[in-house]
């Protein structure tokens, strides 16, 4: 009885939704955060499918009405950054998407060192941290993940191998500068000697991402003697395997602007406060003179700079699309950003069958 009077209901709802619309006032509601001057406003999305039953709409979610509405498109992209936007989710989905590319997208880093010789100031377990953090730039998809129990190969392994000696150089006795007096005083990434082994002779050189971070500094006697293993791993386990140096998202501003209050005077208050520079000034000849005008609201970060002055609220309406979001992808160096994103799709996509065996 309960699922005939709910297939009944959705029935009802679907046939009233195809000639009826919200009201304007709560569809903007629906898909807009208010930003004011002291707090946001409607920042949630109802998402029961009775939410708006009293307004004859069914709210249930439609999966061929996502597939129509979802749209990726890639604004910017560089060797080491990707801007891209995504409409038609929400935040959870837009946040899963998030979590996964920055702790699960499995890359290669160095996890165990073993130290012949260090004599420098640095502590061993620290050194040890220091070289972890060296992004690598291995192709992890080429390597399998190490078996914990196993002996390394050349499958699932990297061996690097780290020996700088300082030496004081002759007749320096009257230099000031470091690089003059001494040899080797400062340990950078590029020291690290791969090493390869097995099938790994005929593949392509390994090496640090960048050849100039500042492992330590060295002086006269000091000496560091290590050899170091790369393994694969996850960000979930340590922030050493994250693919990224950040990956985050933002909601696209939105900016709503009175144009008759902001002529004259006001018009230039308004874009001068602005620090972003979103908005420009428009001339409309000499009777009408000039006015104000939205120039680049993408560039909105929100600091409410032009609503803090009494009244302003009212006449400039700051926006938040809800299902529109921009995503920034920062990678470390050893992925392209966009492979990232595929590799995170790729990992969600296996998240999700497995739900979906589950439920079967």
């Amino acid at each position: 009885f309960l699922d005939v009077g709910r297939q009944f209901f959705l029935t009802r709802m679907k046939s009233q939704a195809s000639v009826k619309k919200l009201p304007a006032n709560v569809e903007e509601r629906r898909t807009r955060e208010f930003i004011k001057t002291s707090k946001a406003e409607h920042t949630s999305t109802p998402e029961h499918h009775s939410a708006y039953r009293g307004l004859g709409q069914d709210n249930s979610f439609n999966l061929e009405d996502f597939k129509k509405n979802l749209k990726i498109e890639i604004t910017s992209l560089t060797p080491d950054e990707m801007v891209f936007e995504i409409v038609g989710i929400d935040a959870p989905l837009a946040n899963a998407l998030r979590r996964v590319i920055i702790s699960e997208v499995p890359t290669l880093a160095i996890e165990e060192v073993f130290f012949e010789n260090n004599t420098s100031i640095i502590q061993d377990e620290v050194l040890a941290h220091r070289l972890g953090l060296i992004p690598i730039n291995a192709d992890p998809r080429i390597f399998l993940s190490r078996d914990p129990n196993g002996e390394p190969r050349d499958s699932d392994t990297l061996q690097f191998d780290l020996h700088v000696t300082c030496e004081r150089i002759e007749g320096s006795w009257d230099k000031t500068e470091e690089h003059e007096k001494y040899k080797n005083s400062r340990v950078y990434s590029k020291d690290l000697q791969w090493q390869p082994v097995g099938s790994q002779v005929n593949g392509k050189p390994i090496a640090p991402v960048h050849d100039d971070i500042l492992i330590a500094k060295l002086r006269p006697g000091q000496e560091i003697k290590a050899s170091l293993y790369a393994y694969k791993g996850v960000g979930k386990d340590h922030a050493k395997f994250s693919p990224v140096s950040t990956a985050y998202y933002r909601l696209l501003p939105e900016i709503l602007l009175e144009h008759e209050k902001f002529e004259g005077d006001d018009a230039q208050k308004l874009v001068d406060m602005c620090p972003m520079k979103v908005f420009d000034i428009e001339d409309l000849g000499k009777k009408q003179g000039v006015r104000a005008r939205v120039k680049d609201a993408r560039s909105c970060t929100l600091c409410r700079e032009c609503i803090r002055h009494p009244g302003w609220e009212e006449k400039v309406k700051l926006r938040r699309v809800k299902n529109h979001y921009i995503f920034y992808i920062e990678s470390t160096g050893i992925l392209a950003p966009e492979d990232i994103f595929r590799e995170a799709l790729k990992v969600f996509l296996e998240k999700l069958e497995v739900v979906n065996n589950d439920l079967k």
